[in-house]
């Protein structure tokens, strides 16, 4: 039986279905901070804070894997370090300590590109390198990376972690993370034709799409353990591009879009961020690769969203 914390946020939006069709619906138990409503199915109520509720669900669904997604993203965790520590960090410690208590079998725990800093290479960012974020998710993020290889040397725990970067997808609406301008940009495009973007219109950074970013974690978790070197966080990448680059490929498919750049302390928050990083690694190891490449990525997220949205492809190039 599969754990997944954090289950209402982006990623775990669709990761949930994702898993349940691979392994089977009643394989998953998915669970977050918020009250199950009358839809849900497989659904708990869970603060990865508290580790005792944490004990009691892995002992009552007789869970066996873990994929730990429950955390506070970079513009949130600024404006409230304090959650974004007792998450971050706190809420990871619960999870492998309860895991090494109850010897779970593996525990999936997905990192960012927030755990660099301005030290780090600019472009082609090696998975072993430079890691002095200045930010809470970042460090928090760090310590989490830390403590996945600690857990795996010091108790044998089989822990392994990716470092995600900025993810696009049409499932969710952004919440509080640096690089959801990739995602509110086309919500925008769609419905209003205009856009404002909060960071540079050219601060480059790393992204992929969500289908890539699905099967880069399953395929991740399903490697042989004896093929991983990299326990605290795999690089992986589809492509990098800047906001001005994005706004033109979305424009050559919607007349008329238009933006403009009023950049916010988000800006500031992607500035100490690399511009691409190098996923060969995962590549080599567990066999890491992207179906998705921008175009297919845009083209992707324009069908869904005006489909979800209920808007008609008048309007388009």
């Amino acid at each position: 039986m599969i754990l997944v914390t954090g289950s209402s946020g982006q990623i775990g939006t669709e990761l949930v279905p994702y898993l349940r069709e691979r392994y089977g619906r009643n394989e998953i138990i998915s669970s977050d901070i918020t009250d199950p409503t009358g839809t849900q199915t497989g659904y708990i109520k869970l603060d990865v804070t508290d580790r005792e509720s944490l004990e009691r669900a892995i002992e009552k669904y007789k869970i066996t894997d873990i994929f730990h997604l429950a955390g506070i993203l970079s513009a949130k965790g600024e404006k409230d370090p304090d959650l974004a520590y007792r998450v971050n960090l706190n809420g990871t410690y619960n999870v492998l300590e309860a895991a090494k208590r109850h010897s779970i079998d593996r525990v999936i725990i997905p990192s960012t590109i927030g755990v660099f800093g301005p030290e780090t290479p600019r472009t082609g960012v090696p998975s072993i390198t430079v890691l002095r974020p200045r930010t809470m998710y970042g460090i928090t993020k760090v310590a989490a990376e830390l403590l996945a290889q600690y857990y795996f040397e010091k108790f044998g725990l089989d822990v392994r972690s990716l470092r995600y970067p900025g993810i696009i997808s049409y499932m969710a609406e952004p919440t509080a993370g640096t690089t959801d301008y990739a995602v509110e940009i086309f919500y925008y495009a769609v419905r209003l034709k205009r856009y404002t973007c909060y960071l540079r219109r050219d601060r480059r950074l790393p992204m992929m799409y969500m289908p890539d970013a699905l099967r880069a974690l399953v395929d991740l978790y399903e490697a042989k353990s004896e093929q991983l070197k990299i326990r605290n966080g795999y690089n992986v990448q589809a492509y990098s591009f800047t906001p001005e680059e994005l706004y033109g490929k979305i424009s050559e498919r919607i007349n008329g879009f238009e933006i403009d750049y009023r950049p916010d302390y988000r800006d500031g928050i992607a500035a100490t961020w690399p511009e691409s990083i190098d996923s060969s690694d995962a590549a080599k190891e567990w066999g890491f690769k992207f179906d998705y490449d921008l175009d297919k990525t845009v083209d992707d997220m324009i069908e869904h969203i005006s489909e979800k949205l209920g808007i008609s492809g008048k309007h388009f190039a």
